[in-house]
């Protein structure tokens, strides 16, 4: 048996010979009548369905129920000169093409020569249609038995023989749509991110939150403490930002009279690229009137339970070799008692921003220098020394004023806000306060913040006037709960970085490449 896997003639060594190759069988694909680039074709079934349907199907036993798949040639074999072999790939799976020369030209009487035709003309990567019946080789391989096919879009460039997913990763992402022919696991977290926003609509739908769309381009940046995307509009003669946040617009609804609301969607952060940041992400923000972070607690570990069990139907998950088991309650505990486990300090005992400073470096905190605050300090502290460790769901509580300009003072805890951020596997996966809702406190902030930015941060908030204006109209006690969709779908995937759940995630231009 002859296994065509690269069908190309070996003296075409390059992209640019294989292509002239493949266009030159364009030329005889028209010759002999076939069209390269079809219109349509009628499917009336799927690998993955067929697989299922006719598993109990004895080895050497036929079907004459008849099919009609279509779908990408992944391999060629040929058997002599009247039997081939092609494996068939569509988007549930793979499925054995049995191409007999008899049973192909009787099919295809109107056609001479189709038994030729579809083993000369044909490559790997060529997407076709075939119709035919069921069979099951005598080794065991469920096949399409072939006796009509079509041509439906000749592919010029080739399919790599080897994809590096590991070595080569840059290109992968580079190149999604060979990434995604190749490699089905890579299909498979796709589909299990759609999987996973749907069932987050879904269960929010239930219990009663409608989503409401809110601009992506703004007059003021808020919601968040981010370097914005700037814009410009021609017509107004305006600069805009890119949203970073949804937050301030669906405050504006609650205001307005909705209860419950939320939004999906896209956000624009012009910050740094890592494994857990790209510029462009996606979160979900839901905003619960009469609620505060507590009941934002219960309402979080219900949605990434429930797309749990939906999607992984288990809430014992692995992730990169680490057994994280998401049965709620969750974990709950203060930034304060996590720092002071992790390094000994106690931070309500500071009086002056000096003294802190001093036994945080003792304490072995590094870069401390530019904290202006005991609050800010305190952060730091829990970022550099408990934030990695955080590996099992992990509510921490009750962050420092200081940095949550949008959240309600803790009741029973000066200096402090009534705000959660969850941590799974040492990262923040979702963020909530019981949401700021006195106007003049947060005209307060919201010019600290101006203060800042005034003074050359460019992570610090503009006053939002018409927001101060929604929140002088008066906005009742309400919970918001903002979580990284991104975060959830790496760890409901198991993939390491947030760029292999981006379909198409922002790259530098390779060398050679013009500028964007």
């Amino acid at each position: 048996m002859s296994r065509d896997r690269t069908p190309e003639p070996q003296s075409a060594s390059t992209l640019e010979e294989i292509r002239a190759t493949r266009l030159a069988k364009v030329e005889q694909l028209k010759q002999v009548g076939q069209t390269p680039y079809a219109y349509r074709w009628e499917v009336t079934h799927h690998a993955a369905e067929l697989q299922a349907k006719f598993a109990d199907l004895p080895n050497g036993e036929e079907d004459p129920t008849e099919v009609a798949i279509a779908g990408r040639i992944r391999t060629r074999r040929t058997s002599g000169k009247n039997l081939a072999f092609f494996d068939l790939q569509d988007e549930t799976g793979k499925i054995q093409l049995f191409i007999e020369r008899s049973q192909l030209e009787q099919g295809m009487a109107d056609t001479p020569n189709a038994f030729d035709h579809l083993v000369k003309l044909t490559d790997a990567g060529d997407i076709i249609g075939v119709k035919g019946t069921l069979r099951r080789t005598p080794r065991g391989e469920l096949s399409v038995k072939v006796g009509q096919y079509a041509m439906l879009t000749k592919s010029l460039l080739p399919l790599p023989d080897k994809w590096h997913g590991l070595t080569d990763v840059a290109k992968r992402y580079r190149q999604r749509y060979v990434d995604l022919i190749v490699n089905p696991d890579v299909r498979e977290i796709f589909r299990r991110r759609a999987l996973i926003t749907a069932s987050i609509r879904r269960y929010l739908d239930q219990q009663g939150f409608i989503e409401i769309e809110t601009p992506v381009l703004q007059t003021e940046a808020g919601g968040a403490e981010a370097r914005p995307f700037i814009t410009y509009h021609n017509t107004l003669e305006m600069e805009l930002y890119l949203r970073i946040a949804t937050e301030l617009h669906l405050k504006r609804l609650i205001v307005g009279g909705f209860e419950k609301v939320f939004e999906l969607g896209r956000i624009f952060r012009n910050e740094g690229i890592s494994t857990r940041h790209n510029p462009e992400f996606t979160t979900i923000e839901v905003y619960q009137a009469y609620a505060d972070y507590q009941d934002m607690m219960r309402l979080t570990e219900a949605i990434i339970t429930t797309a749990a069990q939906d999607v992984l139907g288990t809430l014992k998950i692995t992730y990169q070799g680490e057994t994280i088991d998401l049965t709620p309650p969750w974990r709950r505990i203060t930034m304060h008692d996590l720092v002071k486990q992790a390094t000994g300090l106690d931070f309500t005992q500071f009086e002056t921003l000096k003294e802190a400073k001093a036994a945080a470096k003792l304490a072995g905190l590094t870069d401390i220098d530019d904290c202006e605050s005991i609050g800010k300090l305190l952060n730091e502290a829990f970022e550099q020394k408990v934030e990695p460790t955080l590996i099992q769901p992990t509510f921490v509580l009750d962050y420092p004023v200081e940095i949550s300009p949008l959240a309600k003072p803790h009741r029973s805890k000066p200096g402090l806000v009534e705000r959660f951020e969850l941590f799974i596997v040492g990262r923040e996966t979702a963020n909530s306060f019981s949401e700021l809702t006195d106007p003049i406190d947060q005209r307060e902030r919201l010019e600290a913040q101006a203060d800042r930015k005034a003074a050359g941060d460019l992570e610090a908030h503009s006053v939002d006037e018409d927001f101060l204006t929604a929140l002088e109209h008066g906005m009742p006690p309400t919970g918001g709960l903002g979580i990284g969709i991104d975060r959830l779908v790496m760890l409901l995937t198991d993939s390491p970085s947030i760029r292999d759940v981006i379909a198409f995630p922002l790259l530098k231009p390779e060398k050679g490449e013009d500028s964007p």
